[in-house]
């Protein structure tokens, strides 16, 4: 089948798109805000913006399933500029959802995220929960699921996914890459507020939701994917120094606006209805972030020498 991955040579996206091209016809589409032509090698990349209304269109026609990950994903990116974020993330995925309706596509699976419930005063958080987002990220999500909503009603397959706190190698802003980062290069980590308990979630645990999701029966959702697990930042700084065998130091700040403090995702009902592989160890893929990010590391002072030759 053609399937169609907005925000494709993002991280997610790319890796599913890998996950695909295999045995389908995959297109990405991406306006390199964030995603990489390298992410997207090897695959049919289209680049344009979801705010394009008649690029949509036309990466849409024949298309039988569309993955729409195309989305300003950082909560302080989001605050910066709250226009291209509402912009991006509401009328972007409003957009989305119309060309695929106009398109005959039979499903649409939009990534929404744990920030949609806000702070939450029990852990884990239940797909029942209110949506109390507390920053602009979470209320954009929160708006396009609205959306998604309302094309469902008017018959269009739509299957939400809530996710929680991603990462894997290769990734890049977050906080394990980040942190994992400095780590490598001897540089203090730096805790805001170190009062945050994190939800983190395989890449691979993601892409396999994602395509049960596309591919499988239809679920209608929402569904939060994560690891059911919550993990304190001041225990990741520490693991991340530990595994890569650094002398960081970690320093603690002042916490920041707008950031969740406490989020666990209650994952019952994706285990139930998509087989969710939930680990022991939520962190288990942590030493394979570093070995990449070692090995980048290497590459790049590698580079530099061989420039200043």
């Amino acid at each position: 089948m053609k399937i169609l991955i907005t925000g494709g040579a993002g991280y997610i996206g790319s890796r599913l798109g890998c996950r695909l091209a295999g045995d389908h016809e995959v297109v990405l589409l991406d306006n390199l805000r964030r995603g990489t032509r390298a992410a997207a090698e090897g695959l049919v990349l289209v680049e344009g913006d979801v705010r394009d209304a008649g690029l949509l269109r036309e990466v849409s026609q024949d298309c039988e399933v569309v993955f729409h990950l195309a989305a300003e994903s950082a909560v302080m990116s989001a605050a910066a500029d709250p226009e291209y974020c509402f912009e991006t993330n509401v009328a972007g995925t409003f957009r989305v959802l119309r060309a695929a309706q106009a398109a005959g596509v039979k499903r649409v699976v939009f990534s929404s995220s744990r920030e949609v419930y806000g702070e939450c005063a029990a852990l884990p958080v239940a797909e029942s929960a209110a949506l109390a987002p507390c920053n602009v990220y979470g209320s954009s999500k929160a708006a396009a699921e609205m959306c998604c909503s309302s094309f469902r009603k008017a018959g269009l397959e739509v299957a939400v996914v809530r996710l929680s706190n991603v990462y894997g190698p290769g990734d890049q802003g977050r906080v394990i890459p980040l942190f994992v980062g400095q780590a490598v290069r001897g540089f203090p980590l730096t805790l805001f507020g170190a009062q945050q308990v994190m939800d983190f979630v395989w890449i691979d645990t993601v892409v396999d939701s994602l395509v049960r999701l596309g591919l499988g029966a239809y679920v209608e959702g929402p569904l939060n994917v994560g690891s059911g697990k919550g993990t304190t930042i001041v225990d990741l700084a520490r693991r991340v120094v530990a595994e890569a065998e650094s002398a960081s130091l970690v320093e603690v700040v002042d916490q920041r606006q707008g950031e969740v403090m406490r989020f666990v995702a209650d994952t019952a009902a994706a285990e139930r209805e998509i087989g969710l592989a939930v680990p022991g160890d939520a962190l288990f893929g942590l030493r394979e972030v570093i070995l990449a990010a070692k090995v980048g590391s290497e590459q790049d002072q590698n580079r530099i020498r061989i420039g200043s030759n």
